[in-house]
């Protein structure tokens, strides 16, 4: 069973007095035993003037920031992990370039 975190590695914001973030770096982990793989990914936000339930730069939380992201971000990205980790336990065959057996 795979366990997911999400965690935000940067903002961007634009200059002016209450820092509005406008894009947003994270990465999903995933850890199942001993494999674990991650995937990067970043949204980019739209400021608005006035917005209601605006928070200042200095005040925002990790979790409130991971909140903005879209559910099917974070998912895509599980799904990305998961691939990767199942990809470890399991390697995907690959073909091999066999000679002909009428060749020899």
């Amino acid at each position: 069973m795979t366990t997911f975190t999400t965690t935000i590695t940067s903002m961007y914001t634009v200059s002016n007095p209450q820092g509005y973030v406008v894009n947003v770096w994270f990465k999903v982990s995933g850890i199942d035993g001993a494999y674990t793989a991650n995937v990067d990914g970043n949204i980019l936000f739209t400021p608005e003037q006035g917005e209601a339930g605006f928070v200042p730069y200095d005040q925002l939380t990790q979790a409130e920031v991971i909140n903005w992201i879209p559910e099917s971000n974070i998912t895509r990205a599980q799904i990305n992990v998961q691939g990767q980790i199942n990809s470890m336990i399991t390697p995907p065959v690959s073909p091999t370039n066999t000679p002909l057996p009428w060749s020899a």
